[in-house]
């Protein structure tokens, strides 16, 4: 995704119940390529848990897209 800026957020949709660093193979390659415009990355994934695995880069549980905040947090 990109906004107006041009900053990229890369996002890849897995359905796989675990994560494995070469799952953002894509997205390091996509970082290198972009350079100072990449923004963040991200892989979407059946787990539980939100982890990192590098500069900008973590995994997410396909869950936290209908997870809302509860108001002044």
């Amino acid at each position: 995704m990109e906004d107006s800026a041009g900053r990229i957020v890369a996002i890849e949709v897995k359905a796989a119940e675990t994560v494995r660093a070469e799952d953002f193979r894509p997205i390091r390659l996509l970082q290198r390529r972009l350079g100072s415009r990449f923004h963040a990355g991200f892989v979407l994934y059946c787990g539980n848990q939100q982890l990192p695995f590098g500069d900008r880069l973590a995994c997410l549980p396909i869950s936290a897209l209908w997870r809302t905040a509860a108001p002044g947090t």
